[in-house]
């Protein structure tokens, strides 16, 4: 046993030899620096919890189910729009229902931005006396979009702030609740989607496309030039309502399932009707001139549009939002094609005060301010073609005109007039619908007219054929089944006034005057022959 004990000591003496100091001494440091963790969690259990001064101004509210027993503190709040927090208010304590925009944690400190709509203000929590550091880690872990409740102090700012619509305030937090949480990973960040396209193309950012934008709709509107698009769109209907209100014109609504294509051709949508088949209204115009028929004399509509065209270009839609309006003249149908011009016109006039949603288009599109001429410059299209011919274009006078073609033409006209705006005139009859009127001089063109904004087409227009046998006439001519559209004809029967109108793209007349590169920018939820969803 004696010699055993003895192998054993001089195995371990051996053992211990060959390490060598340097790893001896990192055994000592690592078993003293576990002594002093054990000694320090015991002594944190031991220890009685630390009193968080700042318990009850952050966390997470609760469900808001409109309970009014639950929130009867909380609806007292009066809150604040962010775009309102301007220098008049510094020192005053504010509510602001807001979302996360962007969040920087810095030490003791967390830096937010907060924003509204298209208004963006920065936010500080810092750890002092009144907020303690688990409130200040709170607001540094919330999502991004997240919805939040923030009250603060309103204080000017050390130095201007250029990356948020507040320039010279910001938010000195007192409260931060979530009142909805956004989940941590997004497909895309509206900070990145909200960045100029001159960055995007020039490599200086993760560029968001298009196809991302449209799948996560909602994320995308978020953007401050969404929020303004979509404004200026709304004011634009409006705009058009107002306008054709104060003439005298009225409102109608009109069917938009329908037993034949409303312009003719094969451009149709079909869809099951009980036993039989239907379509989706092409436009409103039969009922627009049923409406004058019966003795409105001046209507005008709003709503939606079908085309069964499969045209992936950017431009056109197989959805959209057609402004359309009729009405009957006493002799000439440029009474109604003036009627029009000065809508436009009014139109123009009242979005160029708009300085603020323009300007925060501008920021991230850019575009050169929008020209138009008081009155509209109206061309005959003889001339459109002599010009284009000039500038080395092969057209036919009874030729319909290429995009490529309207677009040269367009830039002709800026060079020419300087106007973005203008109006062509008397149309080849061959290329119009089958209820356009001929022209009373000559029988290859046609009492119709096409309006132009940056050189493509947002109105197309005519004067209606209003006796009977000529529509059934050129209804046959266009390869028309006069048995479907019977009841429009039977309208002429019975006498009508003479009258004109035209259809326009709401979604197109919004991306033109912007100066953007796509109707899919204007269209909240574009539908076309590729996308059917969201």
């Amino acid at each position: 046993m004696v010699i055993e004990a003895q192998e054993v000591n001089k195995n371990e003496n051996q053992e211990s030899a060959n390490i060598s100091k340097k790893q001896q001494k990192k055994l000592a440091k690592d078993a003293l620096k576990a002594a002093r963790k054990d000694e320090k969690k015991q002594t944190t259990e031991n220890a009685e919890p630390e009193e968080d001064i700042s318990a009850g101004c952050y966390g997470r509210f609760n469900l808001i189910q409109s309970e009014d027993d639950a929130t009867s503190e909380r609806r007292k709040r009066v809150f604040t729009h962010v775009k309102c927090l301007q220098k008049g208010i510094v020192g005053s304590t504010v509510w602001v229902r807001a979302r996360l925009h962007t969040s920087r944690a810095k030490g003791k400190q967390c830096f937010v931005v907060l924003r509204q709509q298209e208004f963006t203000v920065q936010g500080i929590l810092a750890v002092s006396e009144k907020t303690s550091k688990a409130m200040v880690k709170f607001a540094s872990n919330i999502s991004k979009e997240s919805l939040l409740d923030i009250c603060a102090i309103v204080s000017l700012t050390p130095q201007r702030i250029d990356s948020c619509s507040q320039k010279d305030v910001e938010l000195n937090i007192i409260q931060i609740w979530e009142v909805s949480r956004a989940k941590p990973q997004l497909p895309l960040l509206v900070e990145d989607a909200s960045r100029p396209v001159t960055d995007e193309d020039e490599g200086l950012n993760i560029r968001v496309n298009q196809d991302t934008r449209l799948d996560n709709r909602v994320l995308d509107l978020r953007t401050p030039a969404n929020q303004a698009i979509f404004r200026l769109e709304s004011y634009v209907c409006h705009l058009f309502r107002e306008a054709l209100s104060n003439q005298g014109f009225i409102e109608i609504h009109t069917p938009k399932i329908i037993n034949a294509a409303s312009e003719g051709g094969a451009n149709v949508f079909t869809v099951s009707y009980f036993k039989g088949n239907a379509y989706l209204a092409q436009s409103p115009q039969l009922y627009k001139q049923m409406a004058i028929a019966g003795d409105f004399e001046k209507v005008f509509t709003v709503g939606a549009v079908f085309r069964a065209e499969d045209s992936n270009t950017h431009r056109h839609l197989t959805e959209f939002v057609g402004l359309d309006l009729e009405m009957a003249f006493k002799y000439h149908y440029h009474e109604v094609m003036q009627t029009i011009g000065n809508v436009f016109l009014e139109i123009f006039k009242a979005l160029r005060k708009r300085t603020s949603e323009l300007e925060a288009v501008k920021q991230q599109y850019g575009f050169e301010p929008f020209k138009f001429l008081d009155p509209p410059l109206c061309l005959d299209y003889s001339v459109g073609i002599s010009m284009l011919r000039e500038a080395g274009e092969e057209v036919g006078d009874e030729d319909d005109l290429s995009t490529p073609q309207e677009k040269l033409l367009g830039r002709l006209v800026r060079a020419k007039y300087d106007t973005d705006f203008y109006i062509l005139d008397k149309f080849p009859l061959a290329i119009r619908p089958f209820y356009t009127m001929p022209d009373p001089h000559n029988p290859k063109y046609s009492n119709s007219y096409d309006m132009f904004m940056r050189g493509e087409e947002i109105l197309s227009g005519a004067q209606r054929i209003h006796d009977p046998e000529l529509l059934t006439e050129r209804a046959k001519h266009h390869g028309i089944d006069v048995e479907k559209i019977k009841s429009y004809i039977e309208s002429f029967l019975y006498g009508c006034p003479p009258h004109a109108g035209g259809g326009i793209g709401l979604e197109r007349v919004v991306m033109l005057y912007l100066g953007l590169d796509n109707i899919r920018k204007t269209s909240m939820f574009p539908r076309d022959p590729k996308r059917l969803t969201p």
